[in-house]
């Protein structure tokens, strides 16, 4: 067991310099950070290959990789095509309602595609008092927890739900549990950003929203390219044909957008390369241990729901949520004998419960919990605006804010 968790240690070298280099040297980091993930990656990949001669645990990795790089990749261009303009002054009210529409809008488009369509229109209904907790928030309530409801939200559901599990099961069951975090972030959100909105000069708030400015919403021919994509989620055979589509939407959106609404959105490509390249490394290097996991998630001890809740929480936060996800949920059908994953949810469906909303609601504890995360600080870096750092983002917010709801959550639900 020691040796096979020491091939962990590439894995904790990345995310320790993901954390750290950007603090202690970001030029440096800037320029080679493809050398550190990609180097990194390429020891766990020589180890699969050559040492332990397993291709197949390899191709498995590169496959969903290539999955996970092709819905998030397509999901930035084509929303990179559609720019939305919202009318009016960006109130703490105001920004409430845009994060609950966007909290909501992550069950039919999913985390990734709810973030890439209304991460730019924040940005700019915000543009002359925004701060480093308009993004954190953003990825709290838009990038995770929001998409807790449907099996479209997060792909720890959508796996489940290709395991066995009612389309509705989760929103009927975990609606309440929700709806309480997302009341609480919100609650906590308006406080800050009241008492953000109150610094800024009213000469300031006056000139920057007194622009005419009216509602807008050009690229409306790339929605069909986002359903196309959403849609594609369903498809799993013939192999790749999903991946196939999505990139094909991608192609034909960016071919038919026109340069006044890319110009509009400052997209490019650099956000999509940076977290194309780090999570290469990352899906590489996390390998060997969602393998330990897969074969000793039923041995770790872990026996009541709230065990449940903060094995697989935990774990999520810096692992990838949906084989974190699976492996619990094998392990609870392991723990009580049963057979399917129906009988499971028949008898013991708080277990199911708890790992459901574990998996996507710690996706928002750091930058690497879930695939939108990365890709809105990129593009909040683009635009000139001072994100958190690795470490920032989990002391200064996650934790302090994010850990003592998910307390009370186990607490009322499945202590």
């Amino acid at each position: 067991m020691i040796a096979e968790l020491i091939w962990t240690l590439p894995f904790a070298a990345l995310l320790a310099s993901i954390a750290l280099f950007p603090l202690l040297n970001k030029h440096w980091w800037d320029k080679n950070y493809p050398w550190v993930s990609l180097g990194l990656g390429a020891v766990v990949v020589f180890h699969i290959l050559f040492q332990l001669k397993n291709p197949e645990m390899l191709l498995g990795t590169a496959h969903e990789y290539f999955s996970f790089i092709a819905l998030i990749g397509s999901l930035f261009i084509v929303a990179g095509g559609i720019h939305i303009n919202v009318k009016g002054e960006a109130t703490p009210p105001a920004n409430c309602v845009f994060l609950l529409i966007g909290s909501l809008l992550s069950n039919f488009l999913g985390t990734t595609g709810a973030s890439m369509v209304m991460i730019r229109p924040w940005i700019r209904m915000n543009k002359y008092r925004l701060t480093a907790f308009h993004i954190v928030f953003f990825i709290f309530l838009v990038s995770n927890v929001g998409g807790a409801l449907t099996p479209i939200g997060d792909p720890p559901l959508f796996l489940g739900y290709l395991k066995g599990i009612p389309f509705f099961w989760v929103l009927e069951n975990v609606f309440f549990i929700w709806l309480a975090v997302i009341l609480a972030l919100l609650g906590i959100f308006f406080v800050m950003d009241s008492l953000n909105y109150k610094k800024a000069p009213r000469a300031i708030r006056a000139k920057e929203t007194g622009r005419g400015e009216e509602w807008k919403f050009m690229g409306i021919h790339n929605v069909f390219f986002l359903l196309m994509i959403i849609g594609a989620v369903f498809i799993h055979e013939p192999i790749f044909l999903r991946e196939a589509l999505m990139i094909l939407a991608a192609i034909l959106s960016y071919k038919t957008t026109s340069k006044q609404v890319h110009e509009s959105n400052d997209f490019n490509f650099g956000p999509i390369k940076e977290v194309a390249i780090l999570f290469m490394g990352i899906f590489a290097t996390m390998t060997p241990a969602l393998e330990w996991l897969e074969h000793h998630a039923d041995k770790i001890g872990i026996h009541s729901p709230g065990q449940f809740f903060w094995g697989s929480g935990i774990l999520s936060g810096v692992l990838d949520n949906a084989p974190t996800y699976l492996s619990f949920l094998s392990a609870a059908i392991g723990l009580f004998g049963h057979a399917s994953v129906e009988s499971l949810l028949r008898d013991h469906g708080h277990y199911v419960k708890a790992i459901s909303v574990a998996s996507v609601f710690f996706g928002a504890m750091t930058y690497i919990g879930n695939g939108p995360n990365f890709l809105v600080k990129s593009i909040a870096d683009q635009a000139k605006i001072k994100t958190p750092s690795f470490l920032g983002y989990v002391f200064k917010y996650s934790l302090p804010i994010l850990l003592p709801i998910f307390a009370c959550i186990w607490y009322f639900f499945f202590r």
